[in-house]
């Protein structure tokens, strides 16, 4: 740990050399979701292999890339693309980035991925609102000596996702007619999609969708002590009785076209936790 926070000073002084301003909030866009980051206005962008001991997003429909920028004139970090364990990188090295943010002065992460449906009740195209997960990565990004810089050894995990985010993303999604669910993800390792019994076993205990990504990113943002919104687009449904095949380029395209539902609630959180800093006593 005391190696990684020397890193992340590294990276958080190369950022701060490319872009001055001080984020509120972390944005993080899953696959196919990258569009979402069109909305950020006098942005500077900065690609992950330029920043110290950031790594390479391999996965399709990852960019890579940072964006800087304005989102309803409050200033936000962009991460156009994420890292996976599946491409080989430990969990230190995929929340590194959020580490990064956190530094910079982010204190509202937001999480977005694509998802498999596992809930029969929804469909694909669908928003889940993450009000809870299920870590089945088998590692934890926590795992070795603590830094209290960081954060503290123990983190409470109890609500991981915080209600308020979660109440509003459900409120907007409501005004603007569109179909947001509220439920749990689980994450898996991946890169197979699972098999028929894999989905019974997570459906029956108690995950809503499946994906292979987030967990760790709200881990290290909980231990760091960052509220977090998670956002789920469904792009397949993961029904055993009923299964289709699930090609990534069907994914990327279910994924695209949910994008202007993530916006609209990208835009509103970020609105509402710059007013209520704004508003929090000195």
């Amino acid at each position: 740990m005391q190696v990684i926070f020397e890193k992340i000073e590294e990276a958080v002084d190369f950022l701060r050399s490319r872009w001055g301003q001080v984020p509120t909030a972390g944005i993080i866009l899953g696959s196919g979701l990258g569009a979402a980051a069109t909305i950020i206005t006098e942005r500077v962008v900065v690609s992950y292999e330029e920043i110290p001991h950031f790594s390479k997003s391999t996965a399709q429909g990852h960019a890579g890339q940072l964006v800087c920028g304005l989102l309803e004139g409050v200033p936000v970090i962009v991460m156009e693309g994420r890292m996976h364990a599946y491409e080989g990188y430990p969990l230190s090295q995929i929340t590194f980035p959020v580490r990064v943010l956190h530094r910079l002065g982010a204190s509202l992460l937001i999480v977005t991925n694509a998802c498999g449906g596992l809930n029969p009740h929804f469909r694909a195209g669908d928003i889940m609102v993450i009000d809870d997960h299920i870590n089945l990565l088998n590692d934890n990004p926590l795992v070795g000596i603590n830094d209290e810089r960081l954060g503290p050894r123990f983190p409470d995990m109890g609500c991981p996702y915080d209600p308020g985010f979660v109440n509003r993303a459900l409120a907007v999604a409501r005004k603007q007619d569109f179909v947001a669910h509220k439920g749990v993800y689980v994450a898996v390792t991946g890169p197979n999609l699972e098999t028929r019994a894999e989905y019974r076993f997570l459906k029956m205990i108690g995950a809503d969708v499946v994906g292979m990504s987030t967990v760790p990113e709200v881990i290290v943002a909980v231990h760091a002590g960052v509220k977090v919104l998670g956002l789920s687009v469904i792009t397949d449904m993961c029904l055993p009785d009923a299964l289709e095949t699930a090609t990534v380029e069907k994914i990327l395209e279910v994924a695209r076209l949910a994008e202007p539902k993530l916006r609209a609630i990208l835009s509103d959180a970020v609105a509402f936790h710059a007013g209520a800093l704004q508003a929090a006593p000195f």
